[in-house]
Order: C-alpha cells, then structure tokens, then sequence
C-alpha cells in the first residue's frame, strides 16, 4: 500500500470541494471493500476524504409515502428499520444476506452501490484486467468464469456486480441523489450503472467527483409483498451465484403489479422488464412465472462454464413467485 493522505470532512460542500482539488482522491465511508483494494494494489489514491461524519445518516419518511435514506446510513441500521421491514422486506432481506453483522455495522449505503467487482482476475493486479487497466484483455471469458455474466456481457468484461442491496433497489425503482462541485443531481438505480460495452472501467454514470447523499424509495404498495432469495456456494456469507428481488400483488388470480430484479448475472442489477410485461396482467401460476423467465433469459449468453445460472435463475424466479403468490392468498 502507497503513502496516501487523509482528511476528515463535517460537511457536504466541503467534501465535494476537497474531493474536486484532488482527482486521485476517493471518498471513505465504512471502508469494506476500498480498503481492501487499497491493500492489494487495485485502488491507490492519493487522498482519502473521509464522509463518515457528515450528516448524511438519516432515515425518514417522504411526504409521498417513501423512504429517504442517508448515504452514510449502515446496512446493518438499514436491515433493521421497521419502516424498511414492513414497507420494503425485500430490501432488509438483501442487506441481511450480503455480509456479517460486523460488516453490517460498518459499510454504509453509499459505498455499497459504489463496490467493485469480486473477479478474481480484476483483483489480481498480476492479472490483465480492462475494468483495472483499459485494453489490456479479459482473461475470464476463457479462464475461470463459473460465477460470472450471463446477461449484458461483451468480450471485454464479463464480471458480475456483487451487491445485494442494488438488486433490491433496482426492483423498487430508487433514486440515487448526489452531489457536485456544479450542484446536486440524482440517477435512478437502474441507470446509475453504465452498460459494459468496450468501456468496463467506465461503471458508473455519475459526473467525476460526485459524492452520493442519499437514496430515495418511492411508495410502492407491491413491496410490502416481497422477497429477496440469494443462491451462494456456502451457507456462511459468499457473494452470489444469483438471486432474485421480486415483489407480487395477484388478485382475482392475476397478476396486477409486478417487481423483478435479478443478481450476479450481469454487470450491474437486472431488472427483468421482460419478464414483468409477460406477467402483468397474466394468470398467476407456476407455468406463467416459468414463461416470464423464459422471456427474460432468452438473451442469455452464457459462457461455457457458467451455463447452469440459466436454469437457476429460472428456478429461483418461479420458487420466489409462488412463494409470495401463496403468502397474498393466507
């Protein structure tokens, strides 16, 4: 690890401006995943801006009926709000499947939306990687790539974004608030993260040097009814082979409104657009939840060893449907 210099900040206004006067500058909230890049070489900044002492860790009501969520709130006070329990279960459920309690307690809501990818080659800095180091190649299309894209993939990057709680957030149309040297700004999640094409390193769509304050949720009744389900290779805390954010309202046997989102398949959260035009509107039941994944996954490419993610997310797409389908009728 470089010598790097490190700054404590109290306000917004003057984290952007230090963060502005310094391009290797990064900003540190709990430090869960950039400072273990900091170790292995993959990230080496110049300066930290520490933000944790800015008063961005609130969770409130919105007029509306949503939710505003701080950026230096935790995931572990996120899982446990009662608001965030019994208005959006699937986003509790996310944050208590994606790390350990003391993990939890220390990465905040910010710095999960902004986390790197977990592909071994781009962790390696033995390793080419594009998303490291621009055209330099992606050894995992033909090396080791069992856990990653099998949806928005290219031939320069096949890794998969590893956050549970985007997948949620990606269901539930969040809004990402930000600030800039310019004024603040905002992104929905769903296009916070940019497509792979031949530019992985580019990951995200926020202007240079923006600082995330916030998220909100808008009111969304569907999510009172739903469930995040993650698939991993042990029961302790691993990263995803895939998972499903999905939210359900059926009446009379149909379905009237319909969240979906998928994990660990792509480069960013997917939301399954497909899927849910298939299913609202539609009988409610295993064949129609079957067909919507079926819809969703027909532009699956899948790698050769990774071909098996295609019958998973299908499977978790109909077990999760059914599920809450069966939970709405008791």
């Amino acid at each position: 690890m470089r010598e790097f210099g490190y700054r404590r900040v109290s306000d917004v206004a003057g984290a952007v401006a230090l963060h502005g006067a310094d391009p290797e500058a990064r900003f540190l909230g709990g430090g869960t995943n950039l400072v273990d890049l900091m170790k292995t070489g993959v990230e080496r900044p110049a300066r930290l801006v520490d933000i944790r002492e800015l008063p961005l860790d609130d969770i409130e009501s919105t007029p509306e009926g949503g939710l505003r969520v701080g950026a230096t709130v935790t995931n572990g006070d996120l899982a446990a709000h009662p608001e965030v329990r019994r208005r959006y279960p699937a986003l509790a459920q996310a944050l208590l499947a994606g790390a350990s309690g003391q993990l939890r307690n220390m990465a905040t809501v910010g710095g999960n939306l902004l986390q790197r990818t977990r592909c071994g080659y781009f962790t390696d800095v033995a390793q080419p990687c594009n998303k490291r180091v621009p055209g330099s190649g992606c050894p995992a299309v033909q090396g080791e790539h069992r856990n990653h894209a099998i949806l928005g993939a290219s031939e320069h990057c096949v890794a998969v974004h590893p956050s549970d709680m985007a997948v949620a957030l990606t269901a539930f149309d969040a809004v990402v608030h930000f600030e800039t040297v310019d004024g603040p700004g905002q992104l929905p999640v769903a296009d916070l993260y940019l497509p792979v094409g031949d530019t992985p390193h580019r990951e995200t769509a926020l202007p240079p040097g923006a600082l995330i304050t916030g998220i909100t949720l808008p009111p969304a009744p569907v999510a009172v009814n739903s469930r995040y389900r993650k698939v991993r290779e042990r029961a302790s805390y691993a990263f995803a082979l895939g998972s499903v954010a999905a939210a359900l309202d059926v009446r009379d046997g149909v379905v009237r409104d319909v969240r979906l989102a998928l994990g660990a398949v792509a480069s960013r959260p997917w939301r399954a657009l497909t899927a849910e035009r298939v299913l609202t509107g539609a009988p409610a039941g295993p064949e129609t939840y079957a067909a919507a994944a079926a819809a969703e996954l027909a532009a699956a490419r899948p790698l050769p060893r990774n071909g098996y993610k295609v019958d998973l997310i299908r499977n978790l797409v109909v077990a999760v449907l059914t599920e809450l389908a069966e939970e709405a009728a008791r």
